[in-house]
């Protein structure tokens, strides 16, 4: 039974995958990076925290393309929960969407080296195991539609867990996921993820 969880984990995320990403031609990453500059006051700066709450913006660069455009749309059709993300989506069109998503996936490269340790990464690891279905082994995800996680900020993944919780992202596969997590589940969670090398900030 604990192997045909995954398999049928596997099978809803493609099925929803694949009816969240409206039609449009492949990205063009040069239209991207123009429609991306206003992107850039935020994501574009190492470090730079949303206001309230504060946490780091995420890191974009070697992200997944389709999970990108996933997100956008998320914040263009108020799936996601962000006053300014959504005011930035509204008008964009699929191709838009397309384009950025390609532009920040294509913007940098996934670092390599070795995870850092401690006990809340360790006691991360474990509940993790669950997550490697979408994510992939150590949080680096060979599936385009969900996110790699691996070396994202520890905050943002804070901030995430915790939207899905509350209902302010809506996805049918993270809410059966988040919804028996303690407040210390998600930070041993976040800890884990942010430990393991990936996501790197865009110089």
């Amino acid at each position: 039974m604990e192997n045909v969880r995954p398999i049928l984990l596997t099978l809803l995320v493609l099925a929803v995958a694949g009816a969240s990403l409206p039609a449009a031609a492949a990205g063009d990453a040069e239209r991207g990076a123009v429609l991306a500059t206003t992107c850039m006051g935020c994501h574009g700066i190492p470090g730079y925290r949303n206001a309230y709450p504060s946490y780091r913006v995420p890191k974009l660069a070697g992200q997944h393309a389709d999970y990108l455009a996933i997100g956008l749309n998320g914040y263009k059709n108020a799936g996601r929960a962000h006053e300014t993300m959504q005011a930035q989506a509204v008008d964009l069109s699929a191709q838009d969407i397309q384009d950025v998503a390609t532009y920040f996936a294509s913007s940098g490269e996934l670092a390599a080296g070795t995870p850092q340790s401690g006990e809340r990464v360790a006691r991360g690891k474990e509940k993790a195991a669950v997550c490697t279905a979408c994510h992939g082994a150590n949080g680096v995800s060979t599936m385009p539609t969900w996110p790699t996680l691996a070396g994202q900020h520890e905050d943002y993944l804070r901030q995430a867990l915790t939207q899905y919780q509350l209902g302010e992202r809506t996805d049918p596969v993270m809410a059966g996921q988040v919804n028996d997590l303690s407040e210390a589940d998600i930070a041993d969670l976040a800890a884990y993820f942010a430990a393991q090398p990936g996501l790197v900030s865009i110089d």
